[in-house]
């Protein structure tokens, strides 16, 4: 798709972290790890209501890795791959192939001859300065839109505060959001919601603590009775959100 790109020069809309060594200094994989989930919960959105992408990008695509999956998923569509770090960037490289390609800019500056089918945006809006502003440049990119959104409030997060600090701190969260907030903020920016689903992360991978073993079972109870409930009072999950 011809398209004018333009490099990122200044980290005024995105955290500082990515366009330093902060971020690649605590997170040195870009949670590659975690690509095949999150390529899964896509697809999934996407088979659900129809959508068949030809085209397909993303902004903040990291090390690239969600991409290279979504490629293996839908072997006839043309994916690229928008990141302002140059450190996520360069891990890009290794995965450019015919029907994946990528670019060191900023997808809310770069002209598009024709909008894409898909646009996903994969945890990354929690990490933008003037979020509102970045998601309403987001919207003339693509037809359709896919939003993946930490669900970093709850009541468990508020009376113990660390968990929100840490995120903070380990990934660089500038907003929280709960299911309502996160749609909200999307419908205020212009948006139509297409599709919205928890996504169950906190039992789809292995608890890293014994605390969280203790308690995962019942927390998925809790889930399986009153799913809104569960994730207000404990959280564990994120939102994907299809969106026009």
């Amino acid at each position: 798709m011809p398209q004018k790109t333009t490099k990122p020069k200044t980290p005024n809309a995105i955290n500082a972290i990515f366009i330093s060594t902060d971020y690649a200094d605590k997170n040195g994989d870009w949670h590659v790890s975690h690509s095949p989930w999150k390529a899964d919960q896509i697809s999934k959105v996407l088979t659900k209501n129809g959508i068949i992408p030809i085209t397909l990008a993303e902004v903040g695509c990291g090390a690239g890795e969600i991409l290279n999956q979504l490629s293996l998923k839908y072997p006839e569509a043309q994916f690229t791959g928008y990141e302002v770090s140059p450190h996520a960037y360069k891990m890009c490289q290794s995965r450019k192939k015919d029907t994946l390609t990528f670019h060191h800019a900023d997808l809310t500056q770069t002209k598009l001859k024709t909008p894409y089918d898909v646009l996903t945006c994969i945890d990354v809006f929690e990490h933008v300065e003037d979020y509102l502003g970045f998601i309403k440049a987001l919207k003339p990119k693509a037809k359709h839109k896919v939003f993946h959104i930490p669900l970093d409030l709850n009541v468990n997060t508020v009376l113990r505060a660390k968990p929100i600090q840490a995120t903070r701190e380990s990934v660089g969260h500038l907003h929280y959001y709960t299911r309502e907030t996160a749609l909200e903020t999307l419908k205020y920016c212009g948006y139509k919601i297409i599709d919205e689903a928890y996504t169950e992360a906190y039992w789809d991978r292995p608890s890293s603590t014994f605390r969280g073993k203790l308690i995962k079972p019942f927390r998925k109870l809790a889930f399986i009775l009153n799913p809104h409930l569960a994730v207000r009072l404990m959280g564990g999950c994120s939102l994907i959100v299809l969106a026009e």
